[in-house]
């Protein structure tokens, strides 16, 4: 499993040119699940996730979380982020998980944020989408390997 997480000032994800979802200040999250992964799996990247203190207190040190600020999260399903570019110039997409399990990881990620963040927005799975952000930082942080 791998989480992008971005802290933004607002965000949004449109498919065929309509809003699906939008936030304001939080983390906008591009969601790759791998081959294999599980809803253990997911139930760790989540707790990271809500955890991570990358919100800047009042002397300008990154050490609140999405709940200290009142954050939401905008969760936008990316199985690209397994893209394998090792060999040749078109990436390889063999270690991502399997669609179906995929969709599946996804939503339960989606539903599982939803009870313990209030304003939880998200993508379509295997839609074709147009994400907008305001980066706040620029602050991105990894989330693998855990």
């Amino acid at each position: 499993m791998k989480f992008v997480v971005q802290r933004v000032s607002e965000a949004s994800v449109s498919v065929d040119g309509e809003v699906l979802g939008q936030i304001g200040r939080g983390y906008m999250v591009l969601i790759g699940v791998g081959e294999g992964d599980t809803k253990a799996d997911a139930d760790k990247y989540l707790k990271k996730l809500i955890a991570l203190r990358i919100f800047d207190d009042e002397a300008g040190k990154t050490n609140l979380s999405l709940a200290d600020v009142g954050g939401s999260l905008l969760l936008i399903s990316q199985f690209t982020l397994y893209a394998n570019c090792k060999k040749g110039n078109r990436p390889s997409f063999f270690h991502a998980g399997d669609p179906q399990a995929a969709e599946e990881l996804y939503e339960y990620i989606c539903e599982e944020a939803a009870k313990q963040v209030p304003v939880v927005r998200k993508g379509v799975f295997g839609a074709h989408m147009q994400v907008s952000l305001i980066n706040d930082g620029p602050f991105t942080v990894i989330l693998e390997d855990l």
